[in-house]
Protein backbone atom coordinates (compact mmCIF):
# COMPACT_ATOMS: atom_id res chain seq x y z
CA UNK A 1 0.00 0.00 0.00
CA UNK A 2 1.40 3.94 -0.69
CA UNK A 3 1.48 6.61 1.22
CA UNK A 4 -1.23 8.25 -0.45
CA UNK A 5 -3.66 5.27 0.10
CA UNK A 6 -2.67 5.02 4.00
CA UNK A 7 -3.63 7.99 5.82
CA UNK A 8 -1.83 9.05 8.44
CA UNK A 9 -2.45 9.80 11.87
CA UNK A 10 -1.77 13.39 12.10
CA UNK A 11 -3.39 14.60 9.82
CA UNK A 12 -6.63 12.45 10.27
CA UNK A 13 -6.45 14.21 14.04
CA UNK A 14 -6.09 17.99 12.16
CA UNK A 15 -8.55 17.29 10.25
CA UNK A 16 -11.19 16.41 12.67
CA UNK A 17 -9.75 19.10 14.81
CA UNK A 18 -11.05 21.34 12.35
CA UNK A 19 -8.97 25.02 11.58
CA UNK A 20 -6.07 26.01 13.60
CA UNK A 21 -6.95 28.57 16.52
CA UNK A 22 -5.79 32.69 15.85
CA UNK A 23 -4.30 32.31 19.25
CA UNK A 24 -1.86 29.33 18.17
CA UNK A 25 -1.18 30.56 14.83
CA UNK A 26 0.12 33.90 16.88
CA UNK A 27 1.62 31.81 19.76
CA UNK A 28 3.47 30.16 16.46
CA UNK A 29 4.58 33.79 14.54
CA UNK A 30 5.91 35.24 17.86
CA UNK A 31 7.96 32.33 18.35
CA UNK A 32 9.12 32.89 15.02
CA UNK A 33 10.00 36.18 15.51
CA UNK A 34 11.87 35.43 18.18
CA UNK A 35 13.74 33.08 16.13
CA UNK A 36 14.27 34.86 13.41
CA UNK A 37 15.80 37.88 15.85
CA UNK A 38 18.21 35.56 17.30
CA UNK A 39 19.10 34.51 13.87
CA UNK A 40 19.55 38.19 12.50
CA UNK A 41 21.75 38.79 15.72
CA UNK A 42 23.89 35.79 15.21
CA UNK A 43 24.82 36.58 11.91
CA UNK A 44 24.92 40.22 12.67
CA UNK A 45 27.23 39.73 15.12
CA UNK A 46 29.56 36.81 12.80
CA UNK A 47 29.86 39.25 9.93
CA UNK A 48 31.30 42.00 12.74
CA UNK A 49 33.29 39.65 14.54
CA UNK A 50 35.01 38.33 11.33
CA UNK A 51 35.19 41.77 9.08
CA UNK A 52 35.35 44.28 11.26
CA UNK A 53 37.22 45.25 14.78
CA UNK A 54 36.06 43.84 17.77
CA UNK A 55 37.76 43.34 21.34
CA UNK A 56 37.86 39.46 21.18
CA UNK A 57 37.56 37.85 17.89
CA UNK A 58 37.24 34.38 19.07
CA UNK A 59 34.35 35.92 21.44
CA UNK A 60 32.57 37.64 18.66
CA UNK A 61 32.45 35.18 16.18
CA UNK A 62 31.55 32.54 19.14
CA UNK A 63 28.55 34.54 20.33
CA UNK A 64 27.61 34.75 16.67
CA UNK A 65 27.06 31.16 16.23
CA UNK A 66 25.68 30.56 20.07
CA UNK A 67 23.06 32.79 19.18
CA UNK A 68 22.12 30.99 15.22
CA UNK A 69 21.97 27.86 17.43
CA UNK A 70 20.00 29.25 20.10
CA UNK A 71 17.34 30.37 17.85
CA UNK A 72 16.83 26.90 16.81
CA UNK A 73 14.90 26.56 19.54
CA UNK A 74 12.00 28.88 19.28
CA UNK A 75 12.23 28.10 15.21
CA UNK A 76 11.42 24.52 16.00
CA UNK A 77 8.75 24.98 18.45
CA UNK A 78 6.85 27.61 16.02
CA UNK A 79 6.70 24.76 13.31
CA UNK A 80 5.54 22.75 15.79
CA UNK A 81 3.26 24.81 16.93
CA UNK A 82 1.81 25.65 13.39
CA UNK A 83 1.65 21.47 13.02
CA UNK A 84 -0.61 21.30 16.06
CA UNK A 85 2.53 19.06 17.36
CA UNK A 86 1.79 18.70 21.50
CA UNK A 87 5.81 18.76 21.56
CA UNK A 88 5.99 22.29 20.83
CA UNK A 89 4.47 23.72 23.40
CA UNK A 90 7.54 22.80 25.84
CA UNK A 91 10.23 24.33 23.97
CA UNK A 92 7.78 27.46 23.29
CA UNK A 93 7.32 28.02 26.60
CA UNK A 94 10.79 27.03 27.85
CA UNK A 95 12.02 30.39 25.00
CA UNK A 96 9.80 32.49 26.39
CA UNK A 97 10.91 32.03 30.13
CA UNK A 98 14.17 32.19 28.99
CA UNK A 99 13.33 35.52 27.17
CA UNK A 100 11.85 37.21 30.51
CA UNK A 101 15.52 38.05 32.29
CA UNK A 102 17.08 39.02 29.38
CA UNK A 103 14.76 41.43 28.58
CA UNK A 104 14.80 42.76 32.18
CA UNK A 105 18.38 43.14 31.93
CA UNK A 106 18.28 44.79 28.33
CA UNK A 107 14.99 47.31 29.75
CA UNK A 108 17.52 48.14 32.65
CA UNK A 109 20.36 49.41 30.73
CA UNK A 110 21.27 52.43 29.91
CA UNK A 111 21.26 52.44 26.30
CA UNK A 112 19.38 51.48 23.00
CA UNK A 113 18.49 48.45 24.56
CA UNK A 114 15.54 49.65 26.78
CA UNK A 115 13.34 49.60 24.11
CA UNK A 116 14.17 46.19 22.75
CA UNK A 117 13.93 44.75 26.55
CA UNK A 118 10.49 46.26 26.43
CA UNK A 119 9.63 44.82 23.44
CA UNK A 120 10.99 41.97 24.13
CA UNK A 121 9.10 41.59 27.41
CA UNK A 122 5.77 42.45 25.63
CA UNK A 123 6.49 39.60 23.39
CA UNK A 124 7.62 37.16 25.87
CA UNK A 125 4.26 37.58 27.94
CA UNK A 126 1.71 37.98 25.56
CA UNK A 127 3.76 34.26 23.89
CA UNK A 128 3.00 32.97 27.37
CA UNK A 129 -0.54 34.11 27.72
CA UNK A 130 -1.29 32.63 24.23
CA UNK A 131 0.55 29.19 24.88
CA UNK A 132 -1.10 28.57 28.43
CA UNK A 133 -4.88 29.43 26.82
CA UNK A 134 -7.53 26.38 27.15
CA UNK A 135 -8.36 26.97 23.53
CA UNK A 136 -4.27 26.52 22.38
CA UNK A 137 -3.98 23.85 24.80
CA UNK A 138 -6.82 22.23 23.33
CA UNK A 139 -5.56 22.57 19.56
CA UNK A 140 -2.61 20.91 20.49
CA UNK A 141 -4.35 17.46 22.06
CA UNK A 142 -2.21 18.64 25.15
CA UNK A 143 -4.90 17.16 28.39
CA UNK A 144 -4.81 18.08 31.53
CA UNK A 145 -4.36 16.87 35.13
CA UNK A 146 -6.22 14.34 35.84
CA UNK A 147 -7.65 13.30 32.28
CA UNK A 148 -5.16 10.76 31.35
CA UNK A 149 -7.78 8.11 31.27
CA UNK A 150 -10.30 9.75 29.23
Amino acid sequence: MSSEQTPTPTSAATEEAGPRPGRLTAAAALAALEGLALVAGGVWMLVEGLTGHPDDRTSAVTGGVTLIVLALLPLLAARGLIGRKGWSRGPAVITQIMALPVAYNMARADSLAVPAGVVLGVVAVAALVLLVNPTTTQALGIRGPGSAGK
